[in-house]
């Protein structure tokens, strides 16, 4: 018998970021090292629509990566896998015209979100390369 035969939707909005800017390089590819939270589903689940990343200046070109976490301590290379990944093109701030938009999904890895998680399960984000003024990563969806 299938479950779920009406569409569920979320109970709450959530749009969620990462409290720091992230700046610093990490290079390990299973969730480790530094890292940053940037949303985490409720004791009933929750859903991800997308994830905006906003550059906040100049920065050189590095690659974010979206890490899908058990729930549990994410130093522990076994909590995590590596969800997502997004090309962050370098920037040059200006008063005159406005900074890229990146967002996932890609169109080139559309079908990575909308993600489901289960219950107390977190993402976390990071990037590849140093770069100077910052990014600001924000994850817009809802719990359950």
């Amino acid at each position: 018998m299938a479950a779920n035969t009406i569409p569920i939707y979320t109970k709450l909005g959530q749009i969620s970021y990462n409290s720091t800017t992230l700046t610093t390089a990490n290079t390990a590819k299973d969730g480790t090292g530094t890292t940053q939270l940037i949303f985490t589903a409720g004791a009933d689940g929750g859903r991800v629509e997308r994830i905006r990343v906003r550059a906040l200046g100049t920065n050189v070109a590095t690659v974010l990566r979206i890490f899908i976490n058990n729930g549990s301590d994410p130093a522990v290379a076994a909590n995590n896998v590596l969800y997502a990944e997004k090309t962050i093109a370098a920037t040059t701030l200006s008063e005159a015209a406005e900074l890229a938009l990146n967002e996932l999904p890609t169109t080139t890895d559309p079908t990575a979100f909308p993600l489901v998680l289960p219950p107390n399960y977190r993402l976390y984000c990071c990037i590849g390369t140093t770069v100077a003024a910052g990014l600001k990563v924000t994850a817009i969806g809802g719990t359950y």
